[in-house]
């Protein structure tokens, strides 16, 4: 008889037995191509709520920039997909066939040195990976090795997301511009603009999403966990006990923004294009608050946080298009100050404790012995 793996209990197990049926079977079964593929967009998001749970909740690094690495993996995925759609046959009314479309508009006459990588879809998911992972090891290592945290490193990420928008709106001929990276047409020949195309997608959406899960989920139970958890609380006696907290807050930060890119390129792929639009102040801010009305704390939370904040935005934008940003902006209010755990608390209060008295499991409680995480990490003599 097959067991779990040691970094999933009972509880663990029942929750993603649950998502992965609302998200694979449920969803699907329901909602028509177009809602469905609405659902796909969304859970693009639950990516950034994934990994700011792990940075944010667990080890206390709130940043308010992951719209950049959302933003970075969604371009690299558009720049390959604009390289195919712009072969020569597909663009020889153009003066220099070829080369995308904005870049003939504002006069550029060979397609820049970045983009050439980008011509090889290995190469594509390689860099990704890799360069958020760069860019956000370089702004952690500037940030933590200087023990920038808190308010400061929320205002700098802040910061950070309105440079990137001003640049890639301002760099128009190799960027697209304010209009972004658009008319995505085939994944490797395969053309993504059908409705059975974006119905695969969303499959592939949530088993890659289910799989970020699970390695969030292996992290929050490894020794890291208990580290990133200690740091939070007693960052001062976990540096004590002779841990480089820094390097701890690079790593979680950098997974956090490898899981957003990941994000952002099935974004393009879902949806069909890049702009600088979720790159921004404004998207970051909101993936935040995704994060937040689901529970902080959470992983599972974040994926219905997520739904439910973008179900509810789209619902009001439809009903009430002038008064929709105040209905998100009073529903997120409403949630925080009557459960501020988000969802999860909801679920941990009253859902949680009738489950686990049928499944005869003990009671799990909110908050957890922070001296004893701390002490868990101490190294050995």
């Amino acid at each position: 008889m097959k067991t779990a793996p040691s970094f999933l209990n009972r509880r663990d197990m029942l929750a993603l037995a649950v998502v992965a049926a609302l998200l694979l079977i449920v969803f699907p079964a329901l909602l028509d191509g177009f809602r469905l593929n609405l659902v796909g967009k969304y859970l693009t998001y639950a990516f950034v709520a994934v990994g700011l749970v792990l940075c944010w909740g667990y080890g206390g690094i709130l940043s308010l920039g992951q719209g950049v690495f959302f933003a970075l993996g969604g371009y690299g995925m558009a720049m390959y997909l604009k390289l195919e759609a712009s072969s020569v046959e597909n663009t020889k009314i153009q003066s220099t066939p070829g080369i995308p479309d904005f870049m003939d508009w504002n006069q550029i006459t060979e397609l820049p040195y970045f983009w050439q990588p980008f011509h090889s879809l290995p190469l594509t998911i390689l860099l990704i990976i890799l360069v958020p992972a760069f860019f956000a090891f370089v702004i952690g290592s500037a940030m933590f090795k200087r023990r920038v945290s808190g308010v400061y490193f929320a205002i700098i990420t802040q910061a950070i997301a309105a440079i990137a928008t001003i640049l890639i709106i301002g760099q128009q001929g190799y960027t697209g511009g304010v209009n972004g990276i658009t008319d995505l047409r085939t994944l490797h020949g395969w053309d993504i603009r059908t409705d059975s195309a974006k119905f695969i997608l969303y499959f592939v959406n949530v088993v890659l999403l289910l799989s970020v899960v699970g390695l969030a989920l292996f992290v929050r139970a490894s020794k890291l966990g208990r580290i990133l958890v200690a740091m939070r609380e007693k960052e001062d006696r976990v540096r004590f006990s002779g841990y480089s907290v820094a390097n701890f807050q690079i790593f979680v930060f950098c997974l956090a923004g490898v899981f957003a890119a990941l994000g952002g390129a099935m974004f393009t792929l879902q949806v069909g294009f890049m702009s600088p639009s979720l790159v921004g102040i404004v998207p970051s801010i909101e993936m935040v608050i995704f994060t937040a009305v689901g529970g902080r704390m959470s992983l599972f939370g974040a994926i219905y946080g997520t739904l439910a904040v973008n179900f509810a935005k789209t619902s009001l934008s439809e009903s009430f298009p002038e008064l929709w940003l105040l209905g998100l902006g009073g529903l997120f209010i409403a949630v925080v100050l009557a459960f501020p755990n988000g969802l999860a608390g909801i679920w941990n209060d009253y859902v949680q404790p009738p489950i686990d008295r049928a499944l005869k499991l003990r009671p799990k409680h909110q908050g957890d012995d922070v001296a004893k995480q701390a002490a868990s990490t101490a190294p050995a003599e």
